[in-house]
């Protein structure tokens, strides 16, 4: 079922066109991706998805209706942790608990907190403040807090990119580990550089293509059974095929084929 539609969505900044005839369709608890080079629009492509900033064309509609602001039925992880200095790991996702269910009592909504932020790993961490913390700490509780909310759709704003690489991989694994775990799965959109991230985390991925007027190629299923592991992915004939695909996409721009042709074959690369 249609969850999150962006119907030709276009973006300017003053003079400058950053986004143009951008048509996205989610279904409900699908994970989808979206790939493309820096400052090609894909934070702001995130941004209005989310109903954090307005298009200044097309419209964009969550289960239906048409989104404006952010949903309460949201939640979003982005690359610099936004998490309050002077709280606690367990204040800062205590905070987000309380404001989406102001109907539990304490107790549930601590309990709720608690029970995420063990399941990230962060159990002997409750009370440290970020500036305590590592910033792949710092980011699983960022995770914790997104899905403490149970949230029915979730932006990833490339939430990874700032941690080194081992602390990448284990933390895409926990996020892999969380979508599984939710009942019913959130709908999930992710904006990543990484088209390796990509695969190893999405159902789907579409590539932005170079601006200005950024455009989405078709998108490129992943067929590739769960749990996905990283260091498979470089052999696994159906990663290999969809990373071939995809960096065609974006060497030739990304750019939105009509309907009448066949979709882009699409391939994960470090961008």
């Amino acid at each position: 079922m249609r969850f999150l539609e962006l119907k030709e969505v276009g973006h300017c900044y003053g003079a400058r066109d950053v986004l143009r005839g951008v048509n996205l369709t989610l279904e409900e608890g699908e994970f989808v991706s979206v790939v493309g080079t820096s400052a090609s629009g894909k934070t702001t492509l995130l941004k209005i998805a989310a109903g954090l900033l307005r298009p200044s064309a097309g419209v964009v509609e969550m289960d239906g209706s048409p989104v404006e602001g952010f949903s309460r039925h949201a939640s979003i992880v982005f690359q610099n942790y936004s998490l309050l200095p002077w709280l606690s790991a367990l204040q800062n996702v205590h905070l987000a608990i309380e404001s989406a269910f102001p109907e539990w009592s304490r107790d549930r909504q601590r309990e709720q907190a608690v029970r995420y932020l063990e399941m990230v790993g962060l159990g002997a961490a409750l009370a440290k403040r970020p500036g305590q913390l590592s910033g792949g700490m710092r980011q699983r509780v960022a995770i914790a807090r997104a899905f403490a909310v149970q949230p029915r759709v979730l932006f990833l704003d490339e939430p990874f990119s700032a941690l080194d690489a081992l602390t990448r991989a284990t933390l895409q694994q926990e996020l892999a580990r969380l979508c599984g775990a939710q009942t019913p799965r959130a709908t999930v959109l992710m904006i990543t550089n990484s088209v390796d991230e990509a695969i190893l985390l999405s159902d789907r991925i579409v590539a932005l293509g170079r601006g200005p007027g950024a455009a989405l190629s078709a998108g490129v299923q992943v067929d590739l059974p769960r749990p996905r592991v990283a260091d498979l992915m470089n052999h696994d004939e159906e990663a290999v095929r969809v990373r071939a695909r995809l960096s065609e996409v974006l060497a030739g721009g990304g750019r939105q084929r009509g309907a009448a042709q066949a979709a882009p074959e699409m391939v994960p690369v470090e961008a």
